[in-house]
Formats: structure tokens, C-alpha cells, sequence
């Protein structure tokens, strides 16, 4: 295939073709060139995707593979598995993925302009080749460019959002909309009642000081104003204060401004960012694309003759774990769909809720209690899986760099875990109480490190094949055939018109398996998925 390399020049845009001939279009012509030679199959080399596919979206101009100089730099970057190479341009990481809501072409005073892309792709070329890893670390650059295009898909055509059942749900929890600056009644009310209870008629309780010290007057033992804190205490203050934080929390974080802010045109249009967090997985900028709560979920509602096809993978980490470390026993626990209830069948354990605790206990470390009880058993039955996470926390304890299964580094420790001696020009033990405390805190960084961003690339690999499968399905623009409208770690939800619903839903579990394969080949593992086709995200479950 094709790699066709595009960089902006003046108002035009050079087009870098595979044997080095060079041609140039005008701005306005660029998405009739991209549209055709989609038609034959390419690779398209750009210095970041935020920069290039918005404007090509918005002019009906769908593209099928990319590579994104940026995120791909970030990756070689921190790649343990990268080959030797030039070193890159440090423009590269100082890069920003473009954020706003603006799909035209060329900004002004970009700093991509200052960056030479048939350089760095050269240089991301020769570093690739000389990799000890190349087919994995070349699928990870894959999945990730892939990843940056999904993103700008599901940002283009948005989660179908309905304002009206917003605002109704907010009205019925909060009471009516009121004038800005002002609390709802329904939570002027509850501060009222907190007040009164805490005899504290000037209280403001959205500030954590100043409740505090009337909690504190009042005789609560108390060193902080967390939720989990005040459920241990018994008082007539705590049911009401606990209800006005559940609420305040939903009023800042998706009340009426998030209303007004994100959805726009019956559409919830997050802005995401791929590789966003150091495993890879993504994060968002504004809008809370990762957190959205089951309070608003009613208000996400599927188009007149569409539904929302809602999946997710059973367990994702302890699955990746079993396929990373080839542990045979603890995949054939994954083989049942319910992971945990396959060990408990085994023998492992006595129960569903031992086999979770010590599951989680082995991917973040916990030694003590009920999760350190149970870790060593499940080092007797699978040795492998709980090796590899151990070798990964003592990998990190020493100061040692460690990667994910296609070759995402983790990084290094800061200051905290070991100073550099500049009279010696080494790095010493850590030294002192605080010092073995952070190097135990790094460790179980990297034990986790190692299985999350695993499982972050087995979910960009998902994510990738399920895009190019739902775009086969239809015909028309990107909008007008099923496409993904929201990805959250390892959930997807689809939009798509009601009669493909049983192909999409076949598409989505097909994308699962080849993702499996693509990770860890033939290894006998299951991603089961939990698949719900509905008219609202909330009937989901």
C-alpha cells in the first residue's frame, strides 16, 4: 500500500508520493484528491490528525488508514523496543494535538508549520526497521494513527443527545433551571437543612474549609469533608449533606453549562484525546467524555429508525493478563464469561468475591488484607500471570523501564524514587523511609502499567477493525451508516439504523476476536462482550 505524505506549504498542500515525486494542491482541492485516491487504497503520513481530518470529514471525505507523526513519535519515544536512529526534531513532543472546534485546515502560527513530516516519517521509518520488535511495535504505531482517526469520527458525528430529556432529568433532581449564580431549589433546600443542622446559618457548604470547621464544632469526628468519610458517621447532618454533594457533583460536572457548552445540533461532540494517559489509554478535553454519569445517560437517545448498539468486553485486564504471560489455567478461567466464576469452578477459590479481590490485588498491589491473602493463592494456580506482574513491580521498584506487550514504555521514575548524585554522575539506592516507600508506590505503577496499556492497544485494535467493519455495512457519508458514536476503555457504543442492527452487532464481536488474534495470536483466549441493542444508552444496564 501506498504511503502518501501530506504537509502544508503556503495556502497549498505538497502532496509526497511513494517514489519521491512531489506534487501540489490548492486548500480547497484537497479532499477531492483524498476522496479518489481513497478509491485505490493508501496510507496517509500527516504530522498530527486533529490538523488534517476534521476539515476532510466535514467535507464528506472519509479516510481509511493514516499515519500520525505525532502520536507515532510519542510512542518511539518512550519505546524500549524502538531501533536505533536520527534523534528527533524536539518539536515533535512539544506538539499539541488542536483542540477547538474548528475543522478548517490551516490555523495560523502553528507550530506543525516549523516541523519537517518527510524528516520525521524518514526517521520514524528507520527506527521501526531497526526494532527487535518491528511487528508489534509497527502494529502499535498502526492501532494508535487508527485510534487518532476514530476519535475525530465519533467528535465529527457526535453521541445523538437529547436536550430536552436533559433538561427534564435535571429539573426533576434539581428543580428548575435557576438564574446564574443561583443553586437550584432542590439544592438550596438541602443547604438550608444543613445549616439548620449544623447551626451554622452562614455556611457555604460547596466550600470544603468552611464545612469542615462547622462539622468539626458541631462534635463530628472528622479530618476531612470526603463522602466515604462522612458515611462512617453517625449524625443528622450526614444524609442530607451526602445528598447535596451527589448532586452539586452532578450540577458541575453535567448540569445546564455542560448542556449549553457540548451538545450542539441534538449531538454530544466530546473532543477525545488518543494516548492521552501515560498506559495509552485516551482522556478528553472538557465535556467529561470518560465519566459520564448513569444519572444522563436517559438523555443519550438513538435517531428516529436507529438504535445504539452498547457493547463491552467481560473483564478485559485479567483476560490480557492470561493471553500477556500465557498462562493456559488462567485462560481457561477466561474461557467462561464470567472470569472470576471460572475460578471459583476450578478450585481456585471459595467464592466470586475472593476470586475478584485477588485479582485486583495482583494488578495494583494490594498486600494486605483480604486482597494479600488471597494473591498467593492464585500464584500457586497461576504462576505465569502473577509472575509477570510481580517481575513488572520489581522491574519498577529498581528503576527499570517496562513496556507493554507491543512495545509502549512506561516512564521513568521522578525524583522521588532516586536523585541523581551530580558529583558522581550516578543514580544511588534511594535512601530512607520516604525513599522505599516511593519505590514500592513505582512498582505498583508498572505492575499495573503493563497489563492497563496492554489492554488499552487490545481495545484500539478493537476499535480500529470495528470502524472499517461498520464502514462496509452502509453507504453514503460517514453519518448516514452505522459508526461509532462513543468509545470509553473497553465500551463502545454504535449508532446505526435499526435494520443493520443484528450485522453491526455481529461486526462488533467479530472486531473482539480480531483483536485476540492480533495480540496474542493463537493463544486459546475469549473476549466475551456484553452486547445490548437499544433506543437510550441507560436501557443498556
Amino acid at each position: 500500500m501506498d504511503r502518501v505524505l501530506l504537509r502544508r506549504r503556503g495556502d497549498a498542500v505538497a502532496v509526497h508520493e511513494a517514489d519521491g515525486a512531489v506534487a501540489e494542491v490548492p486548500a480547497d482541492g484537497l479532499a477531492a484528491l483524498v476522496r479518489e485516491r481513497e478509491r485505490a487504497g493508501v496510507r496517509w503520513v500527516w504530522d498530527d490528525t486533529t490538523r488534517w481530518y476534521p476539515a476532510l470529514l466535514a467535507a464528506g471525505v472519509r479516510v481509511a488508514r493514516c499515519a500520525d507523526l505525532r502520536l507515532c513519535a510519542a510512542v518511539l519515544r518512550g519505546s524500549p523496543h524502538a531501533g536505533p536512529g536520527p534523534a528527533a526534531d524536539p518539536g515533535w513532543a512539544a506538539l499539541e494535538p488542536v483542540t477547538a472546534d474548528d475543522p478548517a485546515l490551516f490555523h495560523l502560527a502553528d507550530p506543525a508549520d516549523a516541523l519537517d513530516p518527510v524528516a520525521e516519517d524518514r526517521r520514524q521509518q528507520a527506527v521501526l526497521a531497526a526494532s527487535p520488535q518491528r511487528a508489534r511495535l509497527g502494529l502499535l504505531l498502526a492501532a494508535e494513527s487508527s485510534g487518532a482517526l476514530a476519535a475525530a469520527e465519533m467528535t465529527h458525528a457526535g453521541l445523538p443527545w437529547r436536550a430536552d430529556a436533559h433538561d427534564a432529568l435535571l429539573t426533576g433532581l434539581l428543580g428548575p433551571r435557576p438564574p446564574a449564580g443561583l443553586r437550584p431549589a432542590v439544592l438550596e433546600a438541602l443547604a438550608g437543612e444543613v445549616r439548620a443542622t449544623l447551626g451554622a446559618p452562614e455556611l457555604n457548604p460547596d466550600s470544603p474549609a468552611a464545612l469542615l470547621q462547622a462539622l468539626q464544632v458541631a462534635g463530628l469526628p472528622v479530618e476531612d469533608t470526603r463522602s466515604w468519610t462522612l458515611e462512617r458517621v453517625e449524625h443528622p447532618v450526614v444524609a442530607p449533606l451526602l445528598e447535596y454533594k451527589r448532586l452539586a457533583r452532578l450540577l458541575a460536572a453535567n448540569g445546564w453549562s455542560w448542556l449549553d457548552a457540548w451538545v450542539r445540533g441534538g449531538r454530544f461532540r466530546p473532543v477525545y484525546l488518543p494516548g492521552g494517559v501515560v498506559t495509552g489509554r485516551w482522556a478528553s478535553s472538557g465535556g467529561g467524555a470518560l465519566s459520564v454519569p448513569v444519572q444522563v445517560r436517559p438523555a443519550a437517545v438513538a435517531d428516529d429508525g436507529w438504535v445504539l448498539v452498547v457493547a463491552d468486553v467481560a473483564q478485559l485486564e485479567p483476560r490480557v493478563l492470561a493471553g500477556m504471560s500465557a498462562d493456559t489455567a488462567l485462560a481457561a478461567a477466561a474461557r467462561s464469561r464470567d472470569l472470576y466464576a471460572g475460578m471459583v469452578d476450578a478450585g481456585v477459590v471459595a467464592t466470586r468475591a475472593e476470586a475478584k479481590v485477588g485479582v485486583l490485588g495482583a494488578l495494583y498491589g494490594g498486600t494486605r488484607g483480604e486482597s494479600g491473602r488471597m494473591v498467593p493463592r492464585l500464584a500457586r494456580r497461576y504462576p505465569r500471570a502473577i509472575g509477570l506482574v510481580e517481575e513488572a513491580a520489581r522491574a519498577g521498584e529498581r528503576g527499570a523501564v517496562v513496556s507493554t506487550l507491543l512495545g509502549r514504555g512506561s516512564p521513568p521514575p521522578g525524583a522521588a524514587w532516586a536523585e541523581r548524585d551530580a558529583d558522581l554522575g550516578e543514580a544511588p539506592e534511594p535512601r530512607g523511609r520516604d525513599s522505599d516507600r516511593a519505590r514500592r508506590a513505582w512498582g505498583r505503577f508498572t505492575r499495573n502499567f503493563v497489563v492497563q496499556g496492554t489492554s488499552a492497544e487490545w481495545a484500539l485494535c478493537w476499535l480500529a477493525d470495528l470502524r472499517n467493519r461498520l464502514w462496509q455495512l452502509g453507504e453514503g457519508r460517514l453519518e448516514e451508516r452505522p459508526h461509532l458514536a462513543f468509545f470509553l476503555h473497553d465500551e463502545v457504543v454504535v449508532h446505526a439504523p435499526a435494520d443493520l442492527a443484528d450485522d453491526v452487532v455481529a461486526e462488533v464481536r467479530a472486531a473482539a476476536a480480531t483483536a485476540g488474534r492480533l495480540l496474542f495470536g493463537e493463544f486459546p483466549l475469549d473476549f466475551p462482550l456484553d452486547v445490548a441493542v437499544v433506543r437510550s444508552w441507560a436501557d443498556a444496564g
